[in-house]
C-alpha cells in the first residue's frame, strides 16, 4: 500500500446461503481493488454480479470470507477474533474506524420518517462521533446545504421527493467527514426525472477531491467523472481501465457484450 492509496482490497471471497435449501452462492471470487486519494472508481457489471456485495465487503457490512481491507492503512479481515480479549478489543476497535471514516450512500435512502432531514444527518455525529447536539445541528445544516437541501431542513421524509431523499442521505454520509464514500446504485431507485440533479451532486461532490467508489448503470456519468472503470461479472473483475478508455473501447468479449446491451 502506497501513502496515495485510501483502500485496498486483496483476494476478496464472499460466499452467500440462498434458498430454503441453503445453497452457497459464491459471490465474490477473489477481488483485487486499489482506490488513490482523490480518485473515482466506477464499477459496472449485471445484476448479480458482486458489486454491491463489493462495496458492503469494504466497509465490513458485510465482512468478507477470506481476503483482507486495508483503509489508510490500517488492515482488517473477516476472521473475528473470539478467544483472546486484545485481539477482539483490537479488531472492535479498526472496525469502528473503517465505520466511522466510510461514508455509504444506498439505494433506498434508509431514511428515519420520524425524523426530519436535520435530524437523520445529524444523528450519526451525535452517537457515532460524540458531538454535542448543537454542534451536530449546525453540521447537519451546513451539509444540507451543501447538497441543495437548505430550505428542506425540517421536511420529514414523506415530504421530500425520492431526489430530495437521496441528497438527505448523500449529506447524512457526509455529515461524518469521511475519507472515503461508497455509492450503490444511488439513482437506480429514482424517477428518470430526478436522477439528473442526483448524478450533479455526485460530480460537484467528485470535483471537490473526493475519494469515491460508485456502483451505477449510468455510463455517462461514469465516462465524464469515472478516473477508472472496473467491470464486474460473477463475482469477478473481469477488466479494468481508465473510464473513457473502457467504455469507448472495451477489450474483453464480455464487456463488450454488456456495454453494448446498457449503451443501446
Amino acid at each position: 500500500m502506497t501513502e496515495e492509496d485510501v483502500v485496498v482490497a486483496e483476494a476478496i471471497h464472499k460466499t452467500f446461503n440462498r434458498g430454503h435449501r441453503g445453497r452457497e452462492v459464491h459471490v465474490l471470487r477473489g477481488v483485487d481493488l486499489r482506490v488513490q486519494k482523490g480518485e473515482v472508481l466506477v464499477v459496472i457489471g449485471p445484476s448479480g454480479s458482486g458489486k454491491s456485495t463489493l462495496l458492503r465487503c469494504l466497509n465490513f457490512i458485510a465482512p468478507p470470507d477470506a481476503g483482507r481491507v486495508t483503509f489508510l492503512g490500517r488492515t482488517l479481515t473477516g476472521d473475528v477474533p473470539r478467544r483472546r480479549p486484545a485481539e477482539r478489543m483490537r479488531y472492535e476497535r479498526e472496525l469502528r474506524f473503517f465505520r466511522t471514516h466510510i461514508g455509504m450512500v444506498f439505494q433506498h435512502f434508509n431514511l428515519f420518517p420520524h425524523m426530519t432531514a436535520a435530524e437523520n444527518v445529524a444523528l450519526a455525529p451525535t452517537r457515532a462521533l460524540g458531538l454535542a447536539k448543537k454542534e451536530a445541528r449546525q453540521r447537519s445544516l451546513e451539509e444540507l446545504a451543501r447538497v441543495g437541501m437548505a430550505d428542506k431542513v425540517d421536511a420529514y421524509p414523506s415530504q421530500l421527493s425520492g431526489g430530495q431523499k437521496q441528497r438527505v442521505a448523500i449529506a447524512r454520509a457526509l455529515a461524518m467527514r469521511p475519507q472515503l464514500m461508497l455509492f450503490d446504485e444511488a439513482t437506480s431507485a429514482l424517477d428518470p426525472e430526478l436522477i439528473g440533479g442526483v448524478l450533479e451532486e455526485m460530480k460537484r461532490l467528485a470535483e471537490s477531491g473526493m475519494t469515491m467508489i460508485v456502483v451505477t448503470h449510468e455510463m455517462g456519468f461514469a465516462r465524464e467523472v469515472g478516473d477508472r472503470v472496473i467491470f464486474m461479472d460473477e463475482g469477478l473483475v473481469v477488466e479494468e481501465g481508465p473510464a473513457r478508455d473502457l467504455i469507448e473501447n472495451p477489450k474483453s468479449e464480455r464487456t463488450q457484450a454488456f456495454l453494448s446491451a446498457i449503451l443501446s
